[in-house]
């Protein structure tokens, strides 16, 4: 099976969309430091190249990619849920 999303490292709060992803599908992905492959349920859908969230993921909270803090939370999103703009904001405009 193709990976459907990736994800930089193990500590990382979303991995990245491979292809377009559909709500209510089971979809497989990869963390790229320790190919270990990981599984989640979509919440809603998750077009190529956006970030889906790998765990629940609450409001204020920081996220990370890349091992690195990369924004904030502004709502909370729950594991499987695109994550963008409408709950994210990113550390570059804070």
């Amino acid at each position: 099976m193709a990976h459907g999303f990736l994800a930089h490292h193990a500590q990382d709060d979303v991995g990245v969309a491979t292809r377009d992803l559909h709500a209510g599908e089971v979809v497989e992905g990869v963390y790229m430091d320790s190919e270990q492959s990981i599984s989640i349920t979509l919440a809603s859908n998750v077009p190529l190249g956006h970030k889906v969230a790998l765990k629940d993921l609450p409001a204020n909270s920081e996220c990370r990619e890349y091992n690195e803090i990369i924004g904030r939370i502004t709502a909370d999103i729950a594991k499987g849920e695109l994550v963008h703009v409408h709950n994210l904001k990113s550390i570059r405009w804070a």
